[in-house]
């Protein structure tokens, strides 16, 4: 997602011939599916290889110290794609740099940097923690990893680039 991103802010890949609208649902939708591809197989790959903690720790602490986890990093998630809204989900400024706002949204960014990933990903580790999955740790570890790294090399270059000249005036 980050080189499509990319090559959005640079060629317009997606809405150079249908336009901004059209390019950014057919973005969203390849975004969409890459996302639920990735939720799915972590999914999957916890309950294949279930069980594998139970060494380390049993059922009646993993289940409730995972569940705990999924609902914060849900909760967490949840509250900040709403505060942003579904265009800034995904990456709607991109498309459309000129409806972007200075960064200062309210609800959970008013207390953490950047809550969709990182207090947000609580849910992955729930979820292996629930599975007993050493492998869903480290496939949540690896997730999470990818995310902040594109948050770092895309997003933030990306934020930097529209804001450079200073706040707009509206």
């Amino acid at each position: 997602m980050g080189w499509a991103l990319r090559q959005e802010e640079r060629r317009q890949l997606f809405s150079r011939g249908p336009g901004v609208e059209a390019g950014f649902r057919r973005f969203r939708r390849l975004a969409s599916t890459i996302m639920n591809t990735d939720a799915v197989s972590f999914v999957v790959l916890c309950l294949l290889t279930r069980g594998a903690l139970g060494r380390v720790a049993g059922p009646l602490l993993l289940v409730p110290v995972g569940l705990l986890l999924v609902v914060a990093g849900i909760g967490i998630k949840l509250w900040a794609a709403r505060t942003l809204g579904p265009r800034a989900y995904y990456w709607y400024d991109f498309f459309m740099p000129a409806s972007a706002r200075p960064p200062d949204p309210p609800g959970p960014y008013r207390y953490l940097d950047n809550p969709m990933y990182t207090v947000g990903y609580l849910h992955a580790y729930g979820f292996a923690l629930m599975c007993g999955s050493a492998w869903g740790l480290g496939a949540a570890a690896f997730d999470q990893a990818a995310i902040l790294a594109f948050h770092h090399l895309v997003e933030r270059p990306h934020v930097a680039r529209l804001f450079a000249a200073g706040p707009r005036a509206d």
